[in-house]
């Protein structure tokens, strides 16, 4: 785990440095982002682990560092938990976004009832092209529980 964390780190240093030296380069800023973020969930709840994936498309406001958009998650277990949400991000600089989504929750075995969930997810890009990848973190509530999780951000810019 300390190799990962190196090594996480040392690409951070590397990429914070390539954009101080942007000044030199033209860099092409994408409007449009769709991305997905594979990860183990946790359920503090209920003290259990599912595999979930989250999807979103963004589009970038004017030349600010926001954004808006649309969002769907997906846990696959007995849950069958699905979350449909607005999108709101941000972006401090431009490797690094926070997401801040306010939507509805469906579960099969919450009767079919949508119930108001909020999802916070912070994820740091590496860019490949018009392809970015890099480690995402995501803490999620809705009235029937509360999630966690950590895994990997893959999105396209265009």
């Amino acid at each position: 785990m300390k190799y990962i964390l190196g090594i996480l780190f040392s690409l951070c240093v590397l990429n914070a440095q390539s954009q101080g030296d942007e000044k030199e380069h033209h860099h092409h800023h994408h409007k449009n982002e769709i991305g997905m973020a594979n990860a183990p969930v946790y359920f503090l709840q209920d003290d259990e682990f599912a595999y979930g994936i989250h999807f979103h498309y963004v589009r970038k406001l004017t030349e600010s560092k926001f954004g808006i958009g649309l969002g769907y998650e997906r846990i696959f277990d007995d849950h069958e938990h699905n979350t449909f949400s607005l999108v709101g991000d941000y972006r401090p600089i431009e490797a690094w976004s926070i997401n801040v989504s306010p939507g509805v929750t469906y579960e099969s075995r919450a009767a079919s009832q949508l119930v108001f969930s909020l999802h916070i997810e912070t994820a740091y890009e590496f860019e490949l092209g018009d392809f970015h990848i890099g480690p995402a973190a995501e803490w999620a509530y809705d009235t029937e529980d509360i999630h966690i999780s950590l895994g990997i951000h893959i999105g396209y810019g265009f």
